[in-house]
């Protein structure tokens, strides 16, 4: 004869355990306090083991419970995954999403695997471009979805991220302390460009560039090898890089936003992604603060 366990009660005895006692679990699931105790009864008769014994006013975990505690947190995680990946409606097709070269590396990686995870028969088109030219590109139809990082935000747009754009050097580099300022400014079209030129100039220091395009690579080699100073978002800097401070004779540089664009129409693999990209943006806001 098998014997199955109730997912509810795993769930209920998990839930005790985090919270720390019978009554803040059974708020945190929505029943009562005896209708909790009675699942926690439930699973240890089905188990036939005490799972938490009382020391003093307090609920602790009794040997039985600690040995169930990491066999329940997968079994819980497996079932939810289970549960996740069948009710999540299947599509099929292609998706083309626009990204600026500055949040390409730092954020759409873990994106585009969790998508490719939940929905395996939909292709991504990746169209890397700096961010005026995705825009362009949303409008005229080249892409589905758009990534930017812009001062503002515009129609259809959503702010998925606030983040302050930083002077960046090679670590232990003195290119900041050079006269004119050797700057690797981004293409004319890099949204950074202007911005940190105007600031360079309120400060009257003069500048010259070193590198003028806006892909990642020849940045990182330019400031790695101590030949320039950039401007970043702080999100995409390399630990390998210095963000440099007040100390560095650079002017302060606004903030930007990271939008995502979703224009009304998409397609349902196309929203299905959108949504992937806001859980994304939302989970790296709560792990860097």
């Amino acid at each position: 004869m098998r014997n199955d366990l109730d997912m509810a009660l795993v769930r209920a005895f998990l839930t005790v355990v985090e919270a720390g006692g019978v009554t803040r679990a059974a708020a945190a699931l929505g029943v009562s306090q005896a209708a909790a105790s009675q699942q926690i009864r439930r699973l240890e008769e089905a188990l036939d083991c005490r799972l938490f014994e009382r020391v003093g006013r307090r609920l602790v975990l009794a040997p039985a419970g600690e040995r169930l505690l990491a066999l329940a947190r997968r079994l819980l995680a497996m079932n939810d995954e289970v549960w996740s990946s069948m009710r999540t409606p299947s599509f099929e097709g292609e998706v083309r999403l626009g990204v600026p070269y500055d949040i390409v590396g730092s954020f759409v990686p873990a994106v585009l695997r969790g998508f490719a995870k939940a929905q395996p028969r939909v292709r991504v088109s990746l169209v890397c471009e700096d961010s005026k030219i995705v825009r362009e590109a949303l409008k005229s139809g080249g892409v589905d979805l758009a990534l930017t990082t812009e001062t503002d935000c515009g129609r259809h747009g959503e702010t998925l991220r606030t983040d302050r754009l930083v002077w960046v050097g090679g670590p232990g580099g003195d290119a900041h302390l050079k006269d004119p300022l050797p700057v690797s400014l981004g293409a004319p079209s890099c949204v950074f460009r202007p911005v940190a030129i105007e600031a360079l100039g309120k400060v009257r220091r003069d500048w010259r560039a070193v590198c003028e395009v806006s892909r990642m690579e020849p940045v990182h080699a330019v400031l790695e090898a101590g030949l320039a100073v950039a401007p970043l978002l702080r999100s995409s800097v390399p630990a390998r890089f210095e963000i440099l401070g007040r100390d560095s004779r650079l002017p302060p540089l606004p903030e930007f936003r990271i939008n995502l664009y979703a224009p009304p129409g998409l397609s349902p693999a196309a929203r299905d992604l959108a949504e992937h990209v806001r859980a994304g943006f939302s989970g790296a806001r709560s792990s860097t603060g």
